[in-house]
């Protein structure tokens, strides 16, 4: 994968908070690891593994959200935004930005008092280990939509003045075209 370049400090944050994010997958790998040798080889199972690995994982698909957001990988329909002259795809750009800016916002807006409200009495999940998962997630949830919104605005402002992408559909594919021709004429 080729990683969109960081411009500006909005993206040099999420990129760096992204490549922590990225070492949670590793460590829920890790604990069910240790679940199942206490569970199979020691007859003794835990009561946390399920629970921090419901937790871990809800961190990283919020974190995956702003780390595509930084990549400008989220969906585009470049059918329309290709033949489009650059006045109308700054148009696009902006409507597209005000789009995410206000469903964020509406989020964050109808969402804060049940996250203040979980995160002030620190709301636990109810379960045998009984972590603060709706307690940490709620707010965080918002947080994340907050950077994203940010990351937004950024990623509308660094590309303002960029030379137009052309995509093609070969640009979906992971195998580089030279490498096809050449074993195309070897077969030849």
């Amino acid at each position: 994968m080729v990683e969109h370049e960081r411009t500006g400090w909005v993206d040099a944050f999420t990129w760096r908070f992204s490549r922590v994010a990225m070492i949670i997958p590793a460590i829920i790998v890790a604990i069910m690891f240790y679940e199942v040798i206490m569970r199979y080889v020691f007859e003794q199972p835990t009561l946390w593994v399920n629970e921090a690995s419901l937790w871990m994982g809800g961190m990283v698909y919020l974190f995956s959200g702003l780390y595509a957001m930084q990549q400008r990988s989220h969906i585009r329909i470049f059918i329309l935004y290709d033949v489009a002259p650059k006045w109308l795809r700054h148009v696009f750009d902006i409507l597209s930005t005000l789009a995410i800016i206000v469903f964020c916002l509406a989020v964050i807006w109808g969402g804060f008092g049940e996250a203040y409200a979980k995160f002030m009495r620190w709301e636990r999940f109810g379960t045998a280990w009984d972590p603060p998962i709706p307690a940490t997630m709620k707010p965080l949830i918002l947080i994340t939509l907050t950077l994203v919104t940010i990351q937004a605005v950024s990623n509308l402002i660094c590309d303002w003045n960029k030379e137009p992408e052309s995509h093609d559909v070969t640009d979906d594919i992971d195998i580089a075209i030279e490498e096809v021709k050449r074993a195309q004429s070897k077969v030849e």
